[in-house]
């Protein structure tokens, strides 16, 4: 890799880890107070991907669209949180995964513990997982209305920031399908 490139991935690579630092912690705890918001309608942008889910990974989209409801947010706040995971984990409640880790991220949203996330054993419950995420969303402004890749970075600090976009039609097909279930 030629010295350009390096510093460029370093970079990168520095800017997300220190935005995962200081993000972390903003999302640690979620409260619940219901909010009177209606949906926003936001089109789909972009390409998009599409998995066939298992029933660990339903289940794990039923518990985050259970703890967007408890959290009082709207149903797009569940597509944001899905699509989030979908990027992340593809729904999966991933554990220390060795050498193939980013880091020490875990759970469904691939939150660290060093991150100030949480404890590994919270990180990789769905339910707080999902709020921690869910805090960090609500202190997002306008993320009602910004482009779903938008809200998601904004709470993630990801080295992929536009990689969230491509799972918005699943994520808001998957919250119709299980929002009233």
């Amino acid at each position: 890799m030629n010295t350009m490139l390096r510093k460029s991935v370093l970079g990168i690579a520095g800017l997300a880890f220190t935005g995962g630092v200081f993000a972390g912690p903003v999302a640690a705890h979620a409260d619940a107070h219901p909010v009177d918001t209606k949906p926003v309608a936001v089109s789909v942008q972009g390409a998009q991907s599409h998995i066939d889910l298992n029933d660990e990974q339903t289940a794990n989209a039923k518990a985050i669209i259970a703890a967007t409801k408890k959290a009082g947010l709207p149903e797009r706040a569940a597509v944001i949180s899905i699509a989030t995971s979908l990027q992340e984990s593809k729904l999966e409640n991933l554990g220390h995964l060795g050498d193939a880790n980013d880091h020490d991220s875990l759970g469904l949203f691939q939150q660290r513990p060093t991150s100030g996330w949480g404890t590994p054993e919270q990180i990789t419950n769905p339910e707080y997982s999902t709020l921690a995420f869910l805090k960090g969303l609500k202190q997002v402004d306008g993320w009602e209305s910004m482009p779903l890749t938008e809200a998601a970075q904004t709470v993630q600090v990801s080295a992929y920031p536009d990689a969230y976009a491509q799972w918005e039609q699943q994520a808001t097909d998957i919250v119709a399908q299980h929002w009233n279930s």
